[in-house]
């Protein structure tokens, strides 16, 4: 055994997947083998929601059984929309996020029953009800009444509905389906390996998924979209764009949505997401916001050498979509019960109880004295 300590399992290849990967040779992350910019521009967020969920991109009557059963689970029950309407109204949106898949857990009657079949129900309930669960606290904490979800509506379109009572232009809706599709699932980040790391000790799809959404709250991680925005914020206007990010990296701050784990010479799906962040400022008839990201990004290249991640562009497009900051992570989640039911029923399929080591560096053996003589 090698006493060479990688912290954060840098370079450590743990298990297998045959989920999503980064692949060099075309400079696309995948999933199950599709270029994930090609997903954005000839799929619908449902279409990819199934490919990661059954491998496989549906025809037409799989893709319909498959929208119908999401429809069908949209509503949430009278006793969650209760426990939603009761929550602090300054609560963080992902606090509640994680709160409402637990609530299912202790809903579903079935939550320990861990067999495929019940899992994919029970995948299917947290992929169809969390919109709805979320968009509820979004219209509460204004002091609005709960929308019920439309069957007849899209995924995205229903979000929408639910949040603001309107859908929004075909251009916004599909920018919206693309951010999901990109934020949809990617590999062993540090959401999907606690989601893998919960299930490996044979707990409930409902206790992997609430520890995910737990993980991903942290601003190295999901949280990291909102750190955008509230520094575009600071910014405010593009000629004080570059004056800013020079001060602050001459302080040895961190810029947020830049660098990545996987990414060195940048995040293969930023390219899809500028493009929509570019088409959403357009009909917003506001591209301050694009301007700023732009300067910043160039700067950024030039002076550091490094590129921007997927939250860099994915903030702002949120915000310019009508969205409060702190619901832009619970957006992301929305997208990436996916990946991480994916990555749950890989490893249900396949466990093994993940329990690393670690290299002791406390105190010496000691004896314990009696406290009379400490």
């Amino acid at each position: 055994m090698t006493d060479e300590i990688k912290k954060g399992l840098l370079g450590i290849v743990v298990d297998e997947t045959t989920i999503s990967q980064v692949m060099p040779e075309i400079n696309s992350l995948t999933y199950r083998g599709y270029a994930v910019q090609d997903l954005c521009e000839m799929c619908s967020f449902e279409e990819v929601a199934y490919l990661i969920l059954n491998g496989n991109l549906p025809n037409g009557i799989q893709l319909n059984k498959f929208k119908k059963e999401e429809k069908e689970n949209r509503n949430i029950t009278t006793n969650m929309r209760e426990i939603i309407k009761h929550i602090p109204k300054k609560a963080h949106p992902m606090d509640v996020s994680r709160t409402i898949v637990s609530v299912m857990g202790l809903e579903d009657k079935d939550t320990s029953d861990n067999s495929p079949k019940a899992n994919m129900r029970k995948i299917m309930k947290i992929f169809a009800k969390t919109p709805t669960a979320i968009a509820a606290f979004f219209r509460i904490r204004k002091g609005k009444k709960i929308i019920k979800p439309k069957k007849e509506l899209s995924f995205s379109e229903n979000f929408f509905y639910m949040c603001f009572g309107k859908i929004p232009q075909k251009e916004i809706v599909k920018a919206f389906d693309v951010s999901l599709i990109l934020y949809a699932e990617h590999s062993f980040n540090v959401s999907t390996f606690t989601a893998r790391t919960i299930t490996s000790s044979l707990s409930d799809i409902y206790s992997a998924i609430t520890g995910a959404i737990a993980s991903l709250k942290g601003p190295l991680h999901g949280g990291a979209n909102e750190e955008v925005m509230n520094m575009m914020k600071k910014i405010k206007t593009p000629n004080k764009a570059k004056s800013w990010l020079i001060d602050n990296l001459n302080k040895k701050q961190v810029v947020m949505g830049f660098g990545h784990r996987v990414y060195k010479s940048g995040d293969s799906r930023v390219p899809t997401m500028k493009k929509y962040f570019l088409k959403v400022s357009k009909l917003k008839k506001d591209k301050n916001l694009y301007k700023i990201s732009e300067i910043i990004e160039k700067e950024m290249i030039e002076k550091k050498n490094i590129h921007p991640n997927l939250d860099f562009p994915t903030g702002p497009t949120y915000h310019l979509m009508g969205f409060d900051t702190d619901f832009f992570t619970p957006i992301f989640v929305i997208a990436r019960i996916t990946g991480w039911s994916a990555h749950i029923i890989e490893q249900y399929a396949s466990n093994k109880l993940i329990r690393p080591l670690s290299k002791y560096k406390g105190s010496d053996h000691r004896k314990v004295v009696l406290l009379n003589q400490r």
